[in-house]
């Protein structure tokens, strides 16, 4: 009976009070309301406006190699007049091969979805591709190679593409040139209507069927020779709009690349409904851009026609308020997009590589410094590094941990168009990391152990956040954001952002956790790494429903992890828990959405349900292979994953000694490792998303060790009593007398 007794006093002593006894309850509590706001906030969608003209004819007048720069308002006056009345935008002509050559261009856009005329790789320029096209009859055509083009699509590409289903969904087609044939064709090979060039006369020509598809030409050099097929193609396109039948409404368009330069491409949309303002689609969801799959959804979206089911991979059209009257000042001059994605994708690359090269340098100067500030148990030891040495390490860590933020900051100046915009760009961000360190550096809590750590992450979380509220409009084109010409990302976070986004999100909730008992670490993590989740799922702000989960995944590990000790079974079986919940929920409310308003998960889960999944999931599987050896964010990512293991696995390293002091900062390390593989590996960039995560937390994780081992034999206050993150303030009468120590020992 005494044992009984003895027993309930120790689980519950008396005299607790109640409400105390109640209080434990709450973090729980306040845990699950946390998540369910998380989830409630991924599915809020701003209200959305479909605008988009309707007509009985659509003419599509298309160029290939047909870009901005090259309209002016005396030398192409049609092309001019059409973009001033209609609706523009930019034209990403992506599809099934990495370089759209002419004929590629043209078959998707019959096709609707991404095709190629061949499986042969483009070098230097395109092959001059000629379709054979036969008349059996004074009406209509057909394309000798359609057959063998409609295997190849089937059967050696992974995007399940059907050539001539644009024409199988209207009535009847007309096409004028042996290009237009090839995207007028039916499956089979039949050209309804076909005229080897327009005629004198084409009025009853482009009143014949509802769907007429004219070839320009094709743009292709410099200089004297570009501007005159410009203008050819301008002389053209001005009779077409002469002949075009009344309600109708012409779509032009450069239909695609002439080289191995991947650029942007003219669109315009003219006829009623479609009087002004940006084009954009569902699949980009950004102000201004298209895609060349989203050609044939518009064209049967204008007629009033549903598009073919499982066929088509873009989305119709819409228009957007918002550009100004002339087209000079909206599409050309500073901007171009077409001149920055050009710009960017030449600076990205010297942008990572110089960083993978700087931080693998860094890393190595580190090796030896923390093995001199070991503390060593013989009376014979190495000197401790210098304090200077120190200090300029410390710098140098918080610099290149903010590199990349600094790199998106730099996107506001017009880099891209100065002279050398390299260095343009590399002295802006250069200036940024400067300002950005000072910052860290003069804060009044410096000297505590986690400041720069807590500190840098914040200053990273933050300029992803600004972004993403504004549009991620510095992402766009961005060094460290996407670009347009890829075909893969509009809008919404990047994988870089993403990367940069989980490591700092969830070492600032680690540094903040530290403030707060264990009890509430939990709590902490949660809250922050729900705002982070909305952030990154929200369709009006990260647009990244791959890229919600995987932060989702990681900050249930971090929580189960933050209270301390070790990651037992129930742990992770919670962890698990929460984060398929989470998943499955956002991913029930995004397939009840309509097919225009889904995310990425929906159109995924959609195609799985009706067998269409397996080229999905093909290509994501090559994207992971092609950037995983193409990125030099691999190197970071590697780099990043060796200092983490020499930092906990080696003697010198001090990661243990810093996840013993802060149990949180493991978790949040621990959550960071699991978001960023889980999105790098599920959104087709392989260690992209890890590499950019690496880039922004090892160095502050090592400048932690680093300071925890200098400080080793500091004094700490009792249990209970902090200074703030990262517990007692490193005073310098406290290192004073530790060098004494030293000297003396």
């Amino acid at each position: 009976m005494t044992s009984r007794l003895d027993h309930i006093r120790r689980v519950r002593p008396p005299g607790t009070p109640r409400g105390r006894r109640a209080a434990v309850w709450v973090p729980s509590v306040l845990v699950v309301l946390i998540a369910v706001a998380s989830l409630i906030g991924l599915t809020i969608r701003p209200d959305g406006q479909d605008k988009r003209g309707t007509a009985d004819y659509v003419v599509v007048a298309a160029a290939a190699g047909l870009r901005w720069d090259d309209l002016d308002p005396q030398r192409t006056p049609a092309l001019w007049a059409e973009a001033t009345k209609g609706s523009t935008g930019w034209l990403s002509v992506r599809s099934a091969h990495q370089v759209t050559c002419p004929a590629d261009g043209w078959l998707t856009l019959g096709a609707g979805n991404y095709a190629a005329w061949d499986t042969r790789a483009v070098t230097g320029r395109c092959p001059a591709v000629s379709p054979e096209v036969t008349r059996p009859d004074a009406i209509g055509a057909s394309v000798t190679a359609q057959n063998t083009v409609v295997r190849t699509n089937q059967d050696r590409l992974p995007y399940g593409t059907t050539p001539g289903a644009l024409a199988e969904s209207v009535r009847c087609t007309v096409a004028v040139g042996p290009n237009a044939a090839v995207a007028a064709a039916r499956p089979f090979g039949r050209v309804d209507q076909y005229a080897e060039a327009l005629p004198p006369e084409p009025a009853k020509l482009l009143s014949e069927c509802v769907l007429s598809i004219v070839d320009l030409g094709t743009i292709t050099g410099t200089g004297a020779e570009r501007q005159e097929a410009v203008a050819a193609a301008d002389r053209i396109l001005a009779r077409v709009l002469a002949a075009r039948p009344d309600r109708s409404t012409m779509l032009i368009a450069g239909i695609a690349d002439t080289d191995t330069t991947s650029r942007l491409h003219v669109a315009i949309a003219e006829g009623e409904g479609w009087d002004g303002g940006w084009l954009t689609s569902a699949g980009t969801g950004r102000e201004g851009y298209l895609q060349l799959i989203d050609l044939a959804p518009t064209v049967l979206a204008v007629l009033g026609k549903a598009p073919p089911e499982k066929l088509f991979a873009g989305y119709a059209a819409t228009v957007s308020d918002g550009r100004t009257a002339d087209p000079a000042a909206a599409m050309q001059g500073r901007n171009n997009a077409d001149q920055r994605a050009i710009a960017q994708h030449g600076v990205a690359s010297i942008f990572f590589a110089v960083l993978a090269g700087v931080q693998v340098l860094l890393f190595a100067a580190l090796v030896p410094v923390l093995m001199r500030a070991r503390r060593h148990a013989g009376p014979a030891a190495p000197p401790l590094p210098p304090p200077r040495l120190v200090a300029v390490l410390e710098a140098a860590l918080v610099a290149a941990s903010l590199a990349i933020p600094a790199a998106l900051v730099a996107d506001v100046a017009p880099w891209w168009n100065a002279d050398h915009p390299a260095w343009m760009f590399g002295g802006a961000t250069f200036v940024l990391m400067i300002l950005g360190t000072l910052a860290v550096r003069l804060g009044p809590r410096y000297r505590m152990t986690l400041w720069p750590m807590g500190a840098t992450a914040a200053l990273s979380a933050v300029v992803i956040v600004v972004d993403l509220l504004t549009g991620a409009r510095l992402q766009l084109n961005g060094v460290a954001g996407y670009s347009a010409t890829h075909g893969v990302r509009y809008a919404g976070l990047g994988s870089v952002g993403l990367g940069v986004f989980v490591a700092a999100l969830l070492l600032m909730a680690g540094c903040l956790a530290q403030w707060v008992g264990k009890t509430w670490r939990p709590v902490v993590l949660v809250l922050v790494g729900g705002l982070g989740v909305v952030m990154v799922g929200s369709p009006y702000l990260g647009a990244d429903p791959v890229g919600a989960i995987a932060v989702t995944a990681g900050v249930c590990v971090a929580a189960a992890m933050s209270s301390g000790g070790w990651l037992t079974f129930p742990r992770v079986a919670w962890a698990a828990v929460g984060a398929i919940t989470v998943t499955a929920s956002f991913a029930a409310f995004d397939l009840h959405r309509t097919a225009l308003e889904q995310g990425t998960l929906g159109r995924f889960l959609t195609a799985l349900g009706s067998g269409t999944a397996g080229p999905a999931m093909q290509r994501a599987a090559t994207a992971n292979g092609q950037a995983l050896l193409d990125s030099p964010l691999s190197l970071l990512a590697l780099a990043g994953a060796l200092m983490l293991a020499f930092g906990q696995f080696s003697p010198w390293g001090g990661l243990n000694r810093v996840y013993g002091l802060h149990p949180a900062l493991r978790a949040a390390v621990a959550g960071t490792v699991v978001a960023s593989i889980t999105a790098g590996i599920f959104g087709g960039t392989a260690l992209g998303v890890a590499g950019a995560a690496a880039a922004t937390a090892v160095p502050v994780a090592l400048l932690t060790a680093l300071r925890v081992l200098l400080h080793a034999a500091d004094r700490t206050p009792p249990p209970g009593v902090t200074e703030g993150p990262g517990g007692p303030l490193l005073r310098k009468a406290d290192d004073d007398e530790l060098t004494v120590t030293e000297q003396a020992g």
